[in-house]
């Protein structure tokens, strides 16, 4: 079953009617997970954690109980509550359930088949939901036959080439392309495997019924067309700073690597590259000119000894045979990588509770 729940429910916005009607979200896995985006990040430590170890069902009772919560004392489930309760919109969380039905939109949560087995790997920090819009089978693909690709959004026709011909390879011999949807390298990537008849999936910080941005809003049609696009987000949801950020570990965790394609020193595909390589992929990064300021990230990325050098689009199916890297990320710069407060897990979610 891919489609949400959608019971009418009874609302009561006053006292505890929050609490009670929270319960009648509870009535099944997937609804319930949809009530818990609706509640609080993505990216939120403790409630990751209680939901990989008890299910949403679990977690939205224990959230409008005052029962104990196993794993945490007291102190630390009072502080949960009392941060997660305020956000909870009894009205909103049944809106994201009348637009996924209505829109004709699928969900997928971990028990489903198509649900990519490689996003186990964020550990607490795996999306509660995954929306789609496309072929949702591109997912169930091994991951090395996955292969992300992003770069800078200002490219420089250098860029663009590169971008052109690795991508084009790459589709034609049957790999998906796994990018942003965003103006520059990812924009590139997604129309040169469309070019040749490929298939490439575009991760998206905002809902799938908004596609962003505006001036992609015909290549986005055409990516959900013949490949997929996918988010963590319900529709309807803005693209916001904290929800691009979370949504570089998904695009890094659905491929077996990731390939940064021009990255000036405040890029967010480098944060697509760090939570690539923290979590085991192998990253690849294109040298370019030294006089380019695109170039920056690429070759700090190697000078790092963090990504191998891509040249050509075998370097990059090579990534996926070599040996995954070991050890923590050195940081790139004090102005681009502020990456020491937007991890994969309650880093990111620091940002998200004060950017929303």
């Amino acid at each position: 079953m891919t489609r949400a729940s959608n019971a009418h429910l009874p609302f009561n916005d006053e006292g505890n009617g929050n609490m009670d009607t929270l319960l009648a979200f509870t009535t099944d896995e997937r609804a319930a997970r949809i009530a818990l985006t609706m509640i609080t990040d993505p990216t939120d430590a403790t409630t990751g954690h209680l939901l990989a170890v008890h299910g949403a069902v679990n977690t939205v009772t224990m959230l409008a109980d005052d029962a104990p919560v196993p794993g945490l004392d007291n102190v630390e489930a009072q502080l949960w509550r009392k941060r997660l309760m305020p956000r909870v919109e009894p009205r909103l969380i049944q809106e994201a359930l009348d637009l996924t039905e209505h829109g004709g939109f699928k969900t997928l949560i971990p028990s489903d088949g198509n649900y990519p087995a490689s996003l186990h790997d964020l550990g607490d920090s795996a999306p509660y939901v995954l929306w789609v819009k496309g072929d949702e089978s591109l997912l169930a693909m091994p991951e090395n036959d996955r292969f992300t690709i992003t770069g800078a959004r200002a490219a420089t026709s250098y860029g663009v080439q590169v971008a052109n011909d690795v991508s084009a390879y790459l589709a034609s011999d049957g790999k998906v392309i796994v990018a942003g949807g965003a103006y520059g390298i990812d924009g590139e990537v997604h129309r040169s495997a469309l070019a040749v008849a490929g298939h490439t999936i575009a991760v998206m910080a905002g809902g799938i019924d908004r596609p962003y941005p505006a001036g992609h809003r015909d290549l986005l049609e055409r990516v959900s067309d013949v490949g997929l696009l996918v988010s963590e987000q319900p529709p309807g949801a803005t693209p916001t700073r904290a929800r691009f950020m979370a949504r570089a570990r998904i695009e890094a965790a659905l491929s077996g690597s990731t390939t940064i394609i021009e990255a000036g020193s405040r890029s967010g595909s480098l944060l697509v590259a760090q939570q690539a390589y923290s979590l085991g992929r192998n990253v690849g990064a294109v040298p370019g000119p030294v006089t380019s300021a695109t170039s920056y990230g690429p070759h700090r990325l190697i000078a790092q000894g963090v990504a191998s050098v891509v040249t050509n689009a075998n370097d990059i199916r090579a990534l996926s045979e070599k040996q995954p890297p070991s050890g923590s990320m050195p940081p790139l710069s004090a102005e681009a990588f502020r990456m020491d407060r937007y991890s994969a897990h309650a880093r990111a979610a620091h940002s998200a509770h004060r950017d929303l």
